[in-house]
């Protein structure tokens, strides 16, 4: 994209505009340019070369000011070659580990406060999507008695991974028969892929029903609705999205409704998070790189997170395109490292 720049001058030009609408979100003079810039050239010189960047398609005049603002492909140039990342400042650092250091029951809840970590420090929108290994392997399985034939299953995957589930059942079942319910399914499953377990379910009902007392039958009736859960659960964990409503470029009630639909619907939103899973490190799309038109005045800074080398989720902010990226980037890098720790602490 550099090649699109006509001269060192013009690079030097461009950061300095797109530092500015960054940090007050309002269209840039050439005056303001000429003094900021530290160029030694005239004002007039400023605006030949603005008109060049114009003419290029980094920059553009909108049609109620004389200054001038950065288009996505200027916000793509600043970010891939002018963009000076800083170092993550201490105060930032520990109150993302602080909050990853608070005792946590599940990677639910640990999804949940890296999406609030992110919202909180970038006052953006923070976004993160549930870990899913490719292989888990069930450790146990137990089942509490709640009221209104409701039962709460307790799965625990691999070494520290919880995952609950809230089953309506037929009747009410008492604590000795959720026990060995419990017992039974633990003794017979623990150690297989989880993957795996719902099509075992499945063999063994089919094969040996006849065989089967009622504590069995009843046994494999429940972890199959436990199991069948898992394809319903929340796919991402969205945090701040009422942040995005304090930035005049997003505040228009039409770009917020297709906005919240967008996120509202998911689909639109995994896809493109499921793009962030392959890429190496820190990944960003600037307005209408990521496809969908709600997001075209908006930038995604994502970064896939990984356990035992693994990666398992993406993790990252959405927020205007003029959002800080020098800051940002560090928070979503360290972020995903953090998260990554966490799920594999015993």
């Amino acid at each position: 994209m550099t090649d699109a720049v006509p001269n060192e001058r013009a690079l030097q030009l461009l950061k300095t505009l797109v530092q500015r609408y960054i940090r007050e979100g309002h269209p840039v003079g050439s005056r303001t340019l000429a003094r900021e810039s530290a160029l030694d050239v005239s004002p007039a010189t400023i605006r030949n070369i603005m008109a060049d960047l114009e003419e290029c398609g980094l920059v553009s005049s909108p049609h109620t000011s004389a200054g001038r603002v950065p288009t996505a492909a200027g916000l793509r140039v600043f970010v891939d070659t002018l963009v000076a990342v800083k170092p993550l400042q201490r105060k930032i650092a520990d109150e993302i580990e602080s909050g990853f250091a608070e005792p946590v029951v599940s990677s639910q809840e640990l999804v949940t406060t890296a999406s609030k970590l992110l919202s909180q420090v970038t006052h953006l929108a923070g976004v993160v999507t549930v870990p899913r290994r490719k292989h888990g392997q069930l450790r146990q399985i137990e089942f509490l008695q709640l009221s209104n034939n409701r039962v709460l299953a307790i799965i625990v995957v691999n070494e520290r991974e919880v995952q609950n589930r809230i089953l309506k059942l037929d009747r009410n079942y008492s604590e000795s028969e959720l026990r060995q319910a419990a017992n039974y399914l633990t003794e017979q499953f623990a150690g297989n892929d989880v993957s795996d377990v719902r099509t075992s379910l499945l063999e063994e009902l089919k094969q040996a029903r006849q065989s089967m007392n009622e504590m069995m039958l009843n046994a494999i009736a429940m972890a199959q609705r436990a199991f069948a859960q898992g394809d319903n659960e929340e796919d991402f964990v969205l945090a701040g999205k009422t942040n995005l409503m304090d930035f005049a470029e997003l505040s228009d009630v039409d770009k917020l409704r297709q906005l919240f639909d967008v996120f509202n619907r998911k689909r639109d939103i995994l896809h493109l998070l499921d793009q962030c899973s392959r890429a190496d490190g820190v990944q960003i799309f600037i307005g209408k790189e990521s496809g969908y038109e709600a997001l075209d005045e908006c930038s995604v800074v994502s970064a896939p997170y990984t356990v035992d080398d693994e990666v398992v989720g993406v993790l990252g902010v959405i927020g205007p395109t003029r959002m800080a990226y020098e800051r940002v980037i560090p928070i979503v890098d360290v972020t995903a490292r953090l998260l990554g720790q966490a799920l594999k602490m015993p």
